[in-house]
């Protein structure tokens, strides 16, 4: 299965958008079309189980992503990618190393992460609340932890319908077709040569502070960005100001 995708812009240099687990591609609503008019050619997708991505068979989600660049053939890209989404660039970074250029991590996740007390207690209600049917609770469960104050009400509900669609989609499909999650080390990520841009916010829970703070030390090529203004999703919570950071990356490490 080809992830569902939009592609915009005609530039000599790609770059590739993935989304958070609270999201789908439409997150990138305020940086998509800004890095193409700065000269990139950018493919935002739905990773399987997202948006418009079924979960149709078992997948590793950085392999999807390898097999989307070569039906678009992309040799090289420069990947973004927020939380979750941060977490399978990493994972593609190692498994498919030709296929990155570089890295842009906003508060990422990181292969083997072990969640502290505050994420524990966080993932124990979500699964609660799915357990007992409430789909509402669960949502807003989610949009209330990982939005910061710079979020409007815009933001707000485009991250409750994004949520929404993903429990619906992810909660019907079977236990067979679960994601496999491919084993990555500390060595090989310090074996990600790539330059890497990673990116905090202040507002954000600690756990994903602290990830800031290991893919700093682990990643050869890190530089950190610690943002004041900013929760979970810099991207969603002050869009001009995320694409302006990232335009600025990527034109230092264009090739």
């Amino acid at each position: 299965m080809t992830l569902s995708h939009d592609v915009a812009g005609q530039g000599p240099s790609t770059v590739l958008l993935l989304h958070s687990g609270v999201c789908d591609r439409r997150m990138w609503d305020g940086q998509f079309h800004a890095l193409a008019e700065a000269g990139h050619r950018v493919v935002r997708c739905d990773l399987r189980g997202f948006g418009d991505s079924p979960v149709d068979a078992a997948h590793t989600h950085a392999d999807d992503v390898r097999e989307l660049l070569d039906h678009l053939g992309v040799e090289r890209a420069a990947v973004v990618g927020s939380s979750f989404g941060g977490k399978v660039a990493l994972e593609l970074a190692v498994r498919h190393p030709a296929h990155v250029s570089a890295l842009a991590l906003l508060a990422s996740g990181i292969p083997g992460f072990e969640p502290g007390d505050e994420l524990r207690a966080w993932g124990d209600r979500e699964d609660e609340l799915l357990e007992a049917g409430d789909l509402d609770g669960a949502v807003e469960l989610n949009v209330d932890t990982w939005l910061g104050p710079e979020a409007g009400p815009g933001a707000r509900a485009l991250v409750r319908e994004m949520q929404r669609r993903t429990f619906e989609v992810q909660l019907a499909a079977p236990e067979e077709f679960h994601p496999v999650t491919p084993e990555v080390t500390a060595d090989d990520l310090a074996g990600i040569k790539v330059p890497a841009l990673v990116v905090a916010g202040a507002h954000d829970v600690p756990d994903f502070r602290a990830v800031a703070g290991d893919l700093t030390r682990l990643l050869p090529g890190a530089r950190r960005v610690d943002l004041d203004w900013a929760g979970h999703l810099p991207a969603l919570e002050r869009p001009a100001e995320t694409a302006r950071l990232l335009t600025a990356f990527l034109a230092e490490t264009a090739p």
